[in-house]
């Protein structure tokens, strides 16, 4: 069997689009409210929603809703101030 050669990549859960790199991953310690979330340091493929204030686990922040570029799915929040 060939071995995989190349940066490890996370995907868009719907539509499999390019979404970070393993390396960007700073943490897995974190939950959202549909389980598991990540932080990461950078990401690609993705469009940015508008900030809002958000009642999070660590308090209030202002956050922005993150969407995969190609299929619009959201697949998570970027941190604005927290």
């Amino acid at each position: 069997m060939d071995e995989l050669v190349g940066p490890r990549l996370y995907s868009c859960y719907k539509c499999r689009n390019h979404v970070c790199l393993h390396d960007d991953i700073i943490s897995k310690a974190f939950q959202g409210r549909h389980g598991r979330a990540f932080l990461i340091s950078l990401a690609m493929n993705i469009a940015v929603g508008p900030k809002e204030d958000r009642n999070l686990m660590t308090g209030l922040n202002t956050v922005a809703d993150i969407s995969c570029a190609d299929c619009s799915e959201v697949l998570g929040w970027k941190y604005e101030r927290a």
